[in-house]
């Protein structure tokens, strides 16, 4: 090999290593708090329709806002920010709403940080991860649930929201909870 081909091959590997490495700890922190504000907009926007859907009809009516207006809110918010937001539970209404290996650990360790006394509106966590295709940035909001979410997610519900949801998710697995738990996840995923 002649120096000119040594020197453009170590400089060939030094760029691969530097584009493989994973963002400073700054980026990072700069990377969730941009997923912190789509997190924060997915909850506030379908905050707004479901509020809007419970008072025009009932709980029986927000069901309808989960199943066919959430998915849209994060599908807007995913192409405006080029960040894939979704909604995962491992008691899902939605059987596509299955969380991955990292979604379901970083819900185990939300849960973990809320058992020990952590206020439920600072519950997010986030991780540069390896895949297949390169790195991937991570980040996961908890879902808690409020006093409103158990008309269709508690432990009593009542036989019209039960009859919706037969009627919806056939399979549904969402009930059972009690104020203050976590539903679940908003869950980011941007490609590096």
């Amino acid at each position: 090999m002649t120096p000119s081909q040594l020197t453009f091959a170590l400089l060939s590997a030094c760029l691969l290593a530097a584009c493989a490495s994973s963002p400073n700890a700054e980026k990072q922190a700069a990377m969730a708090d941009e997923a912190r504000k789509a997190a924060g907009s997915l909850a506030q926007t379908l905050g707004g329709e479901l509020k809007q859907a419970m008072t025009a009809g009932g709980p029986e009516a927000a069901i309808a806002v989960c199943k066919d207006k959430a998915p849209k809110i994060a599908a807007d918010i995913t192409q405006k920010t080029g960040m894939q937001v979704t909604r995962v539970s491992p008691k899902n209404r939605n059987p596509g709403a299955v969380p991955d290996a990292w979604e379901a650990q970083a819900l185990a360790d939300l849960e973990r940080r809320l058992a020990a006394g952590e206020k439920p509106e600072t519950l997010d966590t986030w991780q540069v991860v390896d895949t297949p295709k390169g790195k991937v940035f991570r980040y996961a909001k908890g879902l808690p649930v409020g006093a409103v979410c158990l008309n269709c997610h508690g432990e009593l519900i009542t036989d019209g929201v039960k009859a919706k949801l037969a009627t919806e998710y056939p399979n549904d697995k969402a009930t059972g909870y009690k104020a203050g738990m976590l539903r679940g996840l908003i869950s980011i995923k941007r490609p590096l």
